[in-house]
């Protein structure tokens, strides 16, 4: 659980949760969904993990580098 507070609305304690994630770079998309990340139950901003973060940039440079124009990716938690 997470003990810090928002600091988009000041507010809010953020919780676990899952998110949706688009990775936009030169001409192609990628939205990776139900990532796991601190959600803000007041504002819903949402925080990823320094490890989270580099999953995702993994997976949206994999995407780019594949030639992907858009791509949708369901992250499947380990």
């Amino acid at each position: 659980m997470s003990t810090f507070t928002c600091t988009d609305c000041k507010h809010g304690v953020p919780q676990p949760g899952e998110v949706t994630v688009t990775f936009t770079r030169a001409n192609s998309t990628v939205v990776i969904k139900d990532v796991p990340a601190n959600v803000c139950p007041v504002c819903g901003a949402w925080y990823l993990s320094s490890e989270m973060t580099r999953k995702v940039t993994e997976i949206g440079n994999r995407a780019v580098s594949n030639g992907a124009e858009v791509e949708i990716i369901r992250l499947k938690a380990a």
